[in-house]
Order: structure tokens, then C-alpha cells, then sequence
């Protein structure tokens, strides 16, 4: 009589700051156990452990030597972790940061699937949004990847505010040489970026449960302005809260962060993950007044 053979083992992680409330771990071994492996998920927080983006090195090697798969990377090591990467991919290296770290033969390969991520939560949450002058707040790791991607998308003109205004001006410049044209710039600040503007996307840590508040002055919402959140923790973010209120079509967190763990597990696991199957599932793990809003 035969036996069935045990689920393969798979071990993948995330490294971050104030990560504890996470739906990544349930979404890819929820998608796991589909496919017949046995799949976990371990949390990295930097907070927790009193750890900064100055010990990738020690970590990135820890996982190495424990056999994992892999790591998901967040705030605030998209960048930070390149140095210490055996190889990038094409879409990793365009963006200048990376959201995945594959672990292949004991080398560490860089990947990105934020930027592909947000774009399949936007124009599902908000298609034929007007991408004509459109403002990105944050030039770090998930805005660089997102505004890779609103371009490919057909963004008319792109406005990016950083706290550090060289880093904003850096990543205009780098999207004109890529994408070709002047289409992106660098502004001073949120108020003189704003006139005009047909959507507005926000892409730093200012919302999280950990950093709470709004990253711009919510008078400068308007109703003809769509607005796109990337912070999913909470995923009603003040922000979202503010552009309800005064009528703006909005985009949560939740799509970026089912998008890019689609691509993620794909890349850990080599299986297709069922994309809806995983939206799913995020949805079911959210309160319900979440999901309604």
C-alpha cells in the first residue's frame, strides 16, 4: 500500500519595520496549501528586534543559511538591500529598489513586484482614471516602483514630492531617461505640486498603525481628484477617510498588496497563484467594515 508523498516545504520571509499586522504570511500560505506545499511565512521586524536596514547583511545571510526560499522586503529596505544583492532584475534595476529577494543556489536576486502590483489594484479599483497630471507623494522604494509604472501606464505628467527633495529630483530624472520625454518633475511641496492635478497617489509610511496622520493638508482634496493609497495597515487610512469625505474616487492599499504578493509567490514558488483566490482571501482577513467601504 502506498504512501502519499509529504507536502514540499517552502520557507519565505519579510523584513521590515512595524510589520506586525502583516497579511502577507496568511496570503501566501493560504495560496500554499492550494498547491499542495507546506509553506511559512516568517515575520523579520526591525522593530521588534531593535534591528535596522544596516544589518540586511546579517539577515539576508541568516536566511540564506536556514534555506529559505526568499524574502519580501518593505519599508525601509527596498533600497537599502540592493548593495547586498547578487543580481537585480531588469524591472528591479529600472526602479532602483526591490520588494522581493529570491534565494537561488545561494544567490540573492533582486525582484521587484510592487510596480506591476499596483497597477493591477488601480485599474481594477479605478479604471479609465484620468492619468493626466497625475502627483506621487514619496520618491522611496514603493514610489519608484509605482511611478515605473503609472508611466507605462500613460501618465501625462508626473509630480513627485519627497521629504528629500534630491532623491524626488533624482527619480525625475531617471524616469525621463527611461521613459523618454519630461514627463515627470520634481516639486517643492505637496501645495504647489497639487493645482490641477487629476490624481493623486500616496506612497509613504505616513498612515500606517505605527505612523498615523495624513500626508498632506486635506484641504487640497477636491472631488474630481482620484485618490490611491499603498498603506494597508490600516486599510481605511486617514487619507482614504479624508477623500470619501469630500467625494474623491479612491483606490485602497489592498490592491497593491494583493498584486504584489501574486508575483511574489509566483517567484518563490514557481507555481501560478490564483490572483481572485488571493484577493479573496485578503478580503476575508480585513474587518467588515473594511471590506464595505
Amino acid at each position: 500500500m502506498g504512501t502519499t508523498p509529504a507536502p514540499a516545504k517552502v520557507l519565505i520571509g519579510l523584513i521590515g519595520a512595524g510589520i506586525q499586522k502583516s497579511l502577507s504570511p496568511a496570503m501566501h500560505e493560504e495560496e500554499a496549501r492550494h498547491h499542495g506545499l507546506r509553506l511559512h511565512y516568517q515575520l523579520i521586524d526591525l522593530d521588534r528586534t531593535g534591528a535596522s536596514a544596516a544589518d540586511l547583511p546579517q539577515l539576508l545571510a541568516a536566511a540564506r543559511t536556514m534555506g529559505f526560499a526568499g524574502c519580501n522586503v518593505t519599508y525601509p529596505c527596498k533600497q537599502a538591500v540592493i548593495p547586498h544583492l547578487d543580481e537585480l532584475s531588469d524591472e528591479a534595476r529600472e526602479m532602483g529598489a526591490v520588494n522581493t529577494v529570491v534565494i537561488r543556489d545561494g544567490r540573492l536576486i533582486g525582484h521587484n513586484t510592487d510596480g506591476s502590483g499596483w497597477a493591477r489594484g488601480f485599474t481594477r479599483a479605478l479604471p479609465g482614471a484620468d492619468l493626466s497630471r497625475v502627483v506621487l507623494l514619496g520618491a522611496g522604494g514603493a514610489g519608484a516602483a509605482i511611478a515605473h509604472a503609472v508611466l507605462r501606464l500613460g501618465a501625462g505628467e508626473l509630480r513627485i514630492v519627497d521629504a528629500d527633495p534630491q532623491r524626488a529630483a533624482q527619480l525625475a530624472r531617471d524616469l525621463n531617461t527611461l521613459h523618454g520625454g519630461e514627463r515627470a518633475r520634481a516639486c517643492a511641496d505637496s501645495a504647489s505640486a497639487m493645482p490641477g492635478a487629476t490624481g493623486l497617489i500616496h506612497a509613504t509610511p505616513t498612515g500606517m498603525d505605527k505612523l498615523p496622520g495624513l500626508p498632506l493638508d486635506a484641504a487640497l482634496l477636491r472631488p474630481d481628484l482620484w485618490v490611491s493609497e499603498v498603506v494597508y495597515f490600516p486599510l481605511e487610512t486617514a487619507l482614504l477617510k479624508a477623500a470619501r469625505a469630500v467625494g474623491c474616487p479612491v483606490s485602497s492599499g489592498g490592491g497593491m498588496a494583493v498584486g504584489q504578493a501574486v508575483g511574489a509567490f509566483e517567484l518563490f514558488t514557481g507555481k501560478t497563484p490564483d490572483a481572485g483566490r488571493m484577493e479573496a482571501h485578503f478580503r476575508s482577513l480585513v474587518t467588515p467594515k473594511e471590506v464595505a467601504a
